[in-house]
């Protein structure tokens, strides 16, 4: 498949921060999301994409022609911001087409802004103020603003974590609309595992300024290939084999690994284990014994710290399972995991 953006080995440097090399491709029409903590170089790497940022180092190639030192009016990428950052002297109509005004040719074949427009809800409001609408309303209209141009690329900054719960399914649905019925390359940064779920074709997760995996949801998910994206995708519970050793110690569990076993770290979910209060797990677990420490509700669910031999195992219970449970502080209980739920990381 052809590549819409390929960025070769980018690096942006700055005082206290790093941001590469980056290499990263996404193929034409794809809708790719970015994941990462904050701090992680997310926005930097949209803002080089966009041409506002000139990077350091390396290259950036947009439907195949390089447009590392264009101007980002030449460039044929939107962006929408987390803060939307519409003008608000101008009105809902005004900041919609205020981007047609630096294009010298704006194709017209397929595209339609009043398809756009009413595929965004945004017909009855086109002679508002911003600062007459709601937050979801204003992401609306930046994203049509984005969209207005006929941009090869649209870059989404965190467009949804500012807006309210009850806007934000509203916004991912009107997205993957529009994403399918426009055909547009979507890239899009974030750091909510929710947004990626249902709106991705592929993710990859950045951290310290690099790119550490890309891949599908069940690539990057259930197959991380490294401690730090395995940490940061909800793998709590990592366990290092020691020098020397041809076991891993899983609390109190010493765990006799597979002679041609090289991994040094093996993680574990905090969903996958499961505890009793006594030795009822299915005959091929593996059965460990702790003492609880602390139970912390999470909404229906709650989150238990087992202590058990050198490691806190941090385990997940849904409402049901917690039921079941009585557990109380500093007691004896029993946790156990299938085998297969013990992750090996390649590197």
């Amino acid at each position: 498949m052809q590549k819409m953006i390929k960025i070769s080995q980018l690096t942006n440097n700055f005082p206290d921060f790093s941001v590469g090399p980056v290499d990263l491709t996404v193929d034409t029409g794809e809708f790719f999301v970015l994941l990462g903590p904050s701090g992680s170089g997310k926005t930097v790497l949209l803002e080089s994409i966009v041409g506002v940022r000139r990077p350091d180092e390396g290259k950036i190639i947009l439907n195949g022609v390089d447009v590392t030192k264009l101007a980002p009016e030449n460039r044929k990428v939107g962006i929408v911001y987390q803060d939307q950052a519409l003008f608000p002297h101008l009105s809902v109509r005004e900041n919609i087409y205020f981007g047609l005004r630096y294009q010298r040719q704006i194709e017209k074949k397929t595209f339609s802004l009043d398809m756009v427009i009413d595929t965004l809800g945004l017909r009855v409001h086109l002679d508002k103020s911003p600062q007459a609408l709601s937050g979801g309303e204003r992401q609306r209209v930046a994203l049509a603003r984005a969209l207005a141009i006929q941009p090869r690329v649209i870059l989404l900054d965190e467009p949804l974590s500012a807006l309210d719960p009850c806007f934000r399914g509203e916004i991912q649905r009107l997205l993957k609309e529009l994403h399918s019925s426009l055909g547009t390359t979507f890239l899009m940064v974030t750091h909510d595992f929710n947004e990626a779920f249902y709106l991705a074709d592929r993710v990859g997760v950045i951290s310290k300024g690099t790119v550490k995996q890309v891949g599908t949801i069940n690539d990057v998910f259930l197959q991380p290939q490294n401690v730090e994206v395995g940490k940061f995708v909800g793998m709590k519970n990592i366990f290092c084999r020691r020098d020397g050793e041809t076991s891993v110690h899983v609390g109190n569990l010493s765990l006799t690994l597979n002679a041609q076993a090289s991994q040094s770290a093996y993680g574990l979910r905090p969903e996958d284990i499961e505890v009793a209060a006594k030795d009822s797990f299915p005959a091929d677990f593996h059965v460990g014994q702790g003492t609880i420490q602390s139970v912390v509700r999470q909404g229906f669910g709650c989150e238990v710290t087992i202590a058990s031999g050198r490691d806190l195992l941090l385990i997940h219970l849904d409402q049901k399972s917690l039921r079941a449970q009585e557990l109380a502080m500093d007691s004896p209980i029993h946790f156990g995991f299938s085998p297969a739920s013990l992750h090996h990381f390649p590197r």
